[in-house]
């Protein structure tokens, strides 16, 4: 029998790259296989003490001499270390720390200075022995001297594309970084009561940043350093995600990355969307995803800002409305594949007309609050059945957030929603996510009658994902 191309083999074991199971079946088939198999396997670390025995003489020394005794083990089959591309500074702290604690090796000092010299000389090993590193995160907060002051670590982080960090990291970290690494491409930003010195120089330094994530814990008086280091790296940025919670953040900036292609803003203070009146009218020629998770600018700003990036939308998130916005999204945003948005239970009709004129849409989110005006004849079969019938042909997902309010399905109307849904053409099978702010089981109002009617539908192949939870 023919053998397959190495080149043919790399390429299907690349897309086994989240199969484990498969992976480690390669390893046994033989020696080519195993070869292939495991570069992509150890791209995360999988094993720490085969890890430590891989540590060469010289570190071996210099544990024992600070009352480490690394237990003698047969060679490595690989260079296990030179395969990492994926590290994590906590994540190797914590397990290091965790061999300690089960008295995997023999010390004489306590189990914090342990972890620092074993895992100095694990960093010793990475920049050595790796190539070019993909991907750093780093959320210690105390200073450790890594990776940097390493022989080969200029190489090893040259090519660095993903970084994860505090932003009171000490700040010759980060000054050195921007030294080296100017080809990052993702960088997720966790802001601290502290921002070092030198993160904005890291920033600034950056000439492809594609991904940008800001989280923000703590208010701050001056964001100023890191807003002006983000307005002269160059038009790169493709996502945006800010979470603010109820901290102030600018946002004017935001209008230096007109080739955006998704923006998240995640805020539970309104204040903060003053500065979207000088983005309403900036054009996002690329912007396919918008989002806001909690707040969200007032109605006047935010339809003018639909009014000028609407047109390429494919997806719109927002988790309030009302009759207003929704109107102007069907007017503004034609092409939407996905909407998530609130409607009110005894008020459904703005939900029919987007239904009726958002032609491409493919997946409907849709936060049922109930009114204080609440019919009490208005229940979730009515629902369904706008849903059914008005449904555009491409919708193939619902997912249904039921705010303070014990569900109550109907076995007649249930399985007349699931079968005039199997009637539509062309017939799609139906993701259903049903979610409620009811605890228990009971009080979703399924019943044994409930579940077989699902249980038919989903042998049927009407359902195809069927999820309730809360």
């Amino acid at each position: 029998m023919r053998r397959l191309p190495i080149d043919c083999l790399n390429n299907i074991f690349e897309c086994l790259e989240d199969d484990q199971k498969a992976l480690y079946s390669c390893l046994l088939v033989n020696r080519l296989w195993c070869q292939i198999s495991v570069r992509i396997l150890w791209r995360r670390i999988r094993n720490y003490n085969t890890l430590i025995a891989c540590l060469p003489n010289e570190s071996r020394k210099v544990l024992y001499e600070n009352g480490i005794s690394i237990p003698n083990s047969k060679s490595p089959i690989f260079n296990y270390a030179s395969f990492c591309k994926i590290l994590s500074v906590d994540q190797i702290n914590l397990k290091i720390e965790q061999l300690f604690r089960n008295q995997r090796y023999i010390s004489s000092y306590n189990a914090y200075n342990n972890t620092y010299m074993i895992t100095q000389e694990l960093f010793k090993l990475f920049m050595n022995q790796i190539p070019s590193l993909k991907s750093l995160s780093i959320y210690l907060p105390f200073k450790q001297d890594i990776l940097i002051l390493y022989p080969g670590s200029r190489e090893c982080l040259k090519d660095l594309k993903e970084l994860y960090c505090y932003t009171d990291i000490y700040s010759d970290f980060f000054y050195q970084l921007s030294q080296i690494c100017n080809n990052i491409q993702s960088l997720t930003l966790s802001f601290r009561e502290t921002i070092s010195n030198n993160l904005k120089d890291l920033i600034q330094s950056q000439q492809n940043l594609k991904y940008l994530y800001m989280f923000q814990f703590y208010n701050y008086e001056n964001l100023n350093d890191i807003i002006i280091s983000l307005t002269k790296i160059p038009n790169t940025l493709i996502k945006l995600n800010i979470y603010g919670g109820i901290h102030y953040s600018p946002l004017s900036f935001i209008s230096n990355f007109t080739n955006l292609k998704e923006l998240v803003l995640s805020f539970y203070n309104t204040d903060v969307f003053e500065d979207f009146n000088l983005l309403q009218y900036v054009r996002f020629f690329k912007l396919e995803i918008l989002i806001f998770q909690f707040e969200f600018p007032r109605n006047e700003l935010l339809i003018k800002f639909l009014e000028n990036n609407g047109k390429n939308l494919k997806e719109f998130y927002i988790n309030k409305s009302n009759d207003e916005l929704n109107l102007a999204v069907i007017k503004y945003c034609p092409n939407l594949r996905k909407l998530f948005s609130e409607f009110k239970s005894n008020d459904l009709k703005s939900l029919k007309i987007i239904l009726n004129n958002l032609n491409y849409l493919e997946s409907i989110k849709i936060s049922y609050i109930e009114s204080i005006l609440d019919d009490d004849d208005f229940n979730e079969n009515d629902l369904f059945n706008i849903l059914v019938k008005y449904s555009p042909k491409n919708v193939y997902e619902l997912i249904l957030s039921f705010s303070h309010k014990q569900l109550n399905f109907l076995p007649k109307e249930l399985e007349s929603f699931f079968i005039n849904w199997m009637n539509r053409i062309p017939q799609r099978s139906l993701t259903l996510i049903i979610v409620s702010k009811s605890v228990t089981t009971s009080s979703f109002g399924i019943s044994n009658e409930i579940k077989k009617i699902f249980e038919k539908y989903i042998n049927l192949g009407i359902i195809k994902k069927l999820k309730i939870g809360y």
